[in-house]
């Protein structure tokens, strides 16, 4: 809404009749019709670096998806120190799909309400807090839980990237900006069993 510009038609009006209270801030040009030239409300404040935000947006994507694939072979591990059946550490998988699953179509409107970079913020804070979180558990019981916020938070990074990445592109470099997402999604989840292991 900050870059769209507001036009007076002059038919709305007697010739030569300027608007008696201008919209905006008061500091919009017109020209001698009393059509608006260029509101002070279309004048951005600062324009970032597109594939700035492309490449911080493709960390976090990157992240979320490594999550899902990275305790695949490190699962036996896990059983193992935390002194849990096979059976049992197969939650510390189930609990982050499940829940990830389930909050992946509210993301919208948790987007909406929220604000899309509030929630996209909140997102990364909980998803970075929770992974510490997780590593430092020393029971079942305790990884499970932090499992289940992890995947609340992550639910939420993967399709507000890429609306936030539609957003920040032109339509004529969108395709490139969403190549640098499609990295990321295809590269983590080669690189987790890796890591994992």
């Amino acid at each position: 809404m900050s870059r769209l510009v507001v036009l007076y038609s002059t038919w709305s009006r007697p010739s030569g009749e300027c608007p008696s209270r201008p919209i905006g801030t008061g500091r919009d040009k017109f020209n001698d019709a009393g059509t608006v030239i260029m509101s002070a409300a279309a004048v951005p404040a600062r324009v970032l670096n597109p594939w700035l935000i492309a490449l911080t947006v493709m960390i976090a994507t990157f992240m979320e998806v490594l999550d899902m694939s990275i305790a695949n072979v490190a699962l036996p591990h896990i059983a193992g120190d935390l002194g849990a059946s096979i059976d049992d550490a197969n939650w510390v998988l189930t609990s982050y799909l499940v829940v990830n699953a389930m909050i992946i179509p509210l993301s919208s409107w948790l987007s909406t309400a929220l604000g899309r970079k509030r929630y996209y913020m909140g997102c990364v804070a909980l998803f970075t807090l929770t992974s510490a979180l997780c590593g430092l558990a020393t029971s079942l019981p305790m990884l499970i839980p932090w499992r289940v916020v992890q995947g609340i938070a992550g639910s939420g990074l993967q399709p507000i990237s890429q609306a936030i990445l539609i957003d920040t592109f032109l339509t004529a470099r969108r395709a490139a900006g969403m190549v640098v997402y499609s990295v990321a999604a295809l590269t983590a989840p080669v690189l987790g069993p890796t890591l994992g292991g």
